[in-house]
């Protein structure tokens, strides 16, 4: 009975700060949408690295984003693509922060988030990237108007 009692302890212990660490790591799992006349913004915090995640959706699929305004363009991991039922075009070399690698492009059909939608990004999949986040590269970022105070990031539709 009593390793049933810490095996329980246990158990909600790590459930308990496995979502803080998520929050952490994202928090903005839940970004809200404010409509500022015709336009639409969503405002990020920082997480503790001092980057800018947030969770969205591609074609519909959750996704967590990382912001890179370094990117030319929405960067996915390759074992992600099939996930998001990306087409594959043809292949390219990209240079990135580990180098060179061969990519192949694509087209996100619906790119999501908060109450922010945008259409027919371009976008690669990477097979140099082992994550599960995708670069919020260029390509999406193009499509709106942002602005970083103090750690808050304000994305706004155009």
């Amino acid at each position: 009975m009593l390793i049933l009692a810490w095996a329980c302890l246990f158990g909600l212990l790590t459930l308990v700060f496995g979502d803080l660490l998520e929050q952490q790591a994202n928090p903005n799992q839940q970004p809200v949408s404010i409509m500022r006349g015709e336009q639409i913004e969503i405002r990020l915090e920082q997480n503790r690295q001092g980057h800018y995640v947030v969770s969205g959706s591609i074609n519909g699929k959750p996704a967590v984003f990382l912001v890179d305004t370094g990117a030319t363009s929405v960067s996915i991991p390759a074992h992600l693509a099939d996930e998001f039922n990306l087409p594959r075009g043809r292949s390219g070399m990209a240079s990135t922060a580990n180098g060179r690698v061969k990519i192949t492009l694509t087209e996100i059909a619906t790119l999501t988030l908060g109450g922010i939608t945008l259409q027919n990004v371009a976008a690669n999949i990477n097979p140099g990237m082992q994550g599960e986040q995708i670069l919020l590269g260029m390509s999406a970022l193009k499509q709106l108007e942002f602005t970083q105070r103090g750690e808050t990031l304000i994305l706004r539709t155009l």
